[in-house]
């Protein structure tokens, strides 16, 4: 699995004309799920990623993570991350997960994160999705 995650301010995403998910302060992530993903890696990924100290504490270092902040996550599906542009100048992509597969991962990951006390809102997944974001810092982290 792979993930861009984005500190923010506020984030939501919308479907259409409708607003299927909105948070506060926490973390925006984009979650990809790769061929080889599986419910094993889902959950060791959320425990990562909720445990990650990118908010400031009171001394202004990064040293506390989305639970210490009573922050909120928003979580939004996303296959290009495991685009492949080594050649061409069209992505490949052959590495990310099928739907039936990647579906039933991505709500793995979600039920982990909520089991660790975090508040989730979700995009829809295979949608055609607007994902706004008011990003803090900047503070982006990759998972590979």
């Amino acid at each position: 699995m792979r993930a861009v995650v984005q500190r923010v301010a506020a984030a939501h995403v919308v479907v259409g004309d409708q607003e299927v998910g909105r948070i506060g302060t926490g973390l925006l992530v984009l979650l990809g799920v790769g061929r080889h993903a599986d419910p094993i890696t889902a959950r060791r990924l959320a425990r990562r990623i909720v445990g990650l100290r990118i908010f400031d504490d009171e001394h202004g270092r990064m040293n506390r993570s989305v639970v210490d902040l009573g922050g909120q996550m928003l979580v939004v599906s996303q296959f290009t991350l495991w685009a492949d542009v080594r050649s061409g100048r069209r992505p490949s992509w052959g590495r990310a997960a099928p739907a039936e597969q990647a579906e039933p991962l991505v709500g793995e990951f979600v039920r982990a994160v909520r089991a660790l006390d975090v508040v989730v809102a979700e995009g829809r997944f295979g949608a055609d999705m607007d994902v706004h974001s008011v990003h803090h810092g900047p503070v982006t982290v990759l998972f590979d």
